[in-house]
């Protein structure tokens, strides 16, 4: 469940992994896309909690701008107002409802933020950073974005042109602006890119990155002032600060920028701004800019995930090919949505969601190599040991390659979803673990040695279901980031929650510790983890 919005800086500790995921526009109600950014920071941030390090995970909704303006005159209401029951009724429940567990979720209208931003801004138009000019050109209230021409797609007539993004026309902007001094910053850019070659990833990410910044950047319009839903600027109120320049300071006003000195130091710089790939130059080249101008340290890393495609279309409410994740959950559970994105679409790639995919690798990745796998073993050890599991006294060959392909998961796990941020690939060393435990128990046929009444036969009964128990004690602790529920139900089912203590407290360091499920805890065939599925709800 996603913690309250205020924390004492006592609650974060010096070097504390410090995870973001952009904050996301409330011009509507939340889709899969948004819900696949999040998620996968759940699942990092959850991964090094259970390493036992120091974590906060950041999360929240950006408020102002021209579209969150329009968008609450059109339904009739304030921007404020509008906003407050989209975060109320739409983001912050889904959140929960996937599991999210954030440590904080800001909101670009709260108070926190805002002065902490005039502050920030001031800082710079003092130093010089800031000056008064003109603008004039293509902007895209969808993306909130200034276009260059060279980037627009041709429109229904000569004079028309699009957004490569939204394939909506631009429209024509010709104001008074304040400019931030962006081209001053190109040549500083392109130093740290090359001193921190892992600032950027994955690498086709960087790589467009210093074409962009290689080509010579222009000054950033940083206010508007033919409306007045945003920020204003404390020098000059006519003006309101351009939306991305306010957005984009949430990641230190709610790390304790400019109101507590402590926090801020323990968790600033973040450790990963997780980004979707269209907003990457954003975060890679305006804010680092920003913040060497402010005289701040730069985040440690940037990483852009691709989109998620449904017909060979971006995913996004404005070309109606948003699904809610609830339409999802509903169907296949919150755990195996969790699972599904995450081991089925690499991360930094596009992919696209199939209804027929997800349903494969419910049934057999999920149903019959791990649930029914849980479901054998518990079953057996109630059937043979009255649901006491037995001690291993006949280990051979056979286990120690069980032993041997936990050790190999856990260190190939750890190093891809905890530093690469691989979750597909780090789901997949684990699961070639479960799909090993099922190998064994084939081949091993308790079953038939069951049948062996002699000392020697059941001590090798023993020792077989001790090892597939032992085996799923650990997949429990490596899935706990990726399917917290199911994980805790299996966690329940093994007894370990009396000998070992709770799931949470378990550490990726000792998860290959073999033979630390006790021999006499109590196993139990709990409910299956992964029902079978009902048919495909009417669309």
């Amino acid at each position: 469940m996603a913690a309250t919005e205020d924390h004492t800086s006592t609650e974060a500790q010096r070097s504390a992994y410090y995870v973001t995921t952009p904050i996301y526009y409330v011009n509507d109600r939340p889709h899969l896309g948004h819900a696949y950014t999040t998620v996968a920071g759940d699942v990092l941030t959850r991964w090094h909690r259970q390493r036992g390090e120091n974590v906060w995970y950041l999360t929240g909704t950006d408020e102002h701008g021209q579209k969150i303006m329009r968008t609450a005159d059109a339904n009739g209401v304030t921007p404020q107002q509008w906003c407050d029951k989209l975060v109320e009724e739409e983001w912050k429940p889904l959140w929960q409802h996937l599991e999210i567990a954030n440590d904080d979720f800001i909101r670009t209208t709260q108070k926190r933020h805002t002065d902490r931003v005039q502050e920030f801004v001031q800082d710079l138009f003092d130093k010089g950073e800031i000056y008064k000019g003109g603008y004039e050109g293509p902007y895209c209230v969808g993306c909130e974005e200034y276009k260059l021409p060279g980037e627009l797609l041709p429109g229904a007539t000569d004079d028309e042109k699009l957004c490569p993004v939204h394939k909506r026309p631009v429209e024509w902007l010709e104001e008074e602006n304040y400019f931030f001094r962006l081209s001053a910053y190109g040549p500083k850019l392109l130093e740290f890119y090359a001193a921190n070659p892992d600032f950027i990833q994955p690498a086709s990410a960087r790589n467009e990155v210093l074409r962009f910044v290689e080509q010579d950047l222009k000054d950033l319009s940083i206010s508007r002032s033919t409306f007045n839903w945003g920020v204003p600027l404390p020098w000059d109120e006519k003006h309101v600060l351009y939306v991305w320049v306010d957005a984009l300071q949430n990641y230190i006003t709610a790390a304790g920028y400019g109101s507590d000195p402590e926090r801020f130091a323990e968790l600033w710089p973040a450790s990963v701004h997780l980004v979707g790939k269209d907003i990457l130059r954003f975060h890679a080249v305006i804010w680092p800019a920003m913040l060497m101008a402010a005289g701040l340290p730069l985040p440690k890393r940037v990483v852009a995930n691709g989109w998620l495609m449904v017909g060979g279309e971006k995913m996004s409410k404005s070309n109606l090919t948003g699904i809610s994740p609830t339409d999802l959950t509903s169907h296949f559970g919150v755990d195996a949505y969790r699972y599904y994105f995450l081991r089925a679409i690499p991360f930094g790639t596009d992919g696209s969601f199939s209804w027929e995919d997800f349903t494969a690798r419910y049934t057999s990745e999920l149903a019959n190599d791990y649930g029914n796998l849980a479901s054998r073993v518990a079953a057996m050890v109630g059937k043979y040991f009255d649901g006491a599991l037995p001690a291993a006294t006949a280990a051979g060959p056979a286990e120690q390659a069980v032993v041997d392909g936990l050790a190999k998961a856990v260190s190939e796990a750890d190093r891809k979803i905890g530093e690469e941020l691989d979750f597909a690939g780090g789901i997949a060393a684990i699961f070639e673990f479960v799909k090993l435990v099922n190998g064994y128990l084939t081949e091993q046929e308790p079953w038939k040695v069951a049948k062996d009444t002699s000392d020697e036969g059941q001590a090798r009964l023993a020792t077989i279901l001790y090892t597939a128990a032992e085996a799923l004690r650990a997949t429990a602790v490596l899935l706990n980031p990726v399917m917290p529920s199911t994980s805790e139900k299996l966690w329940e089912s093994l007894g370990a929650e009396a000998s070992l203590g709770s799931l949470a407290s378990q550490t990726i360091a000792t998860v290959a510790d073999w033979g630390r499920l006790p021999a006499g805890s109590t196993v139990v065939k709990g409910d299956i983890l992964f029902p079978r599925l009902e048919e495909k709800p009417a669309s």
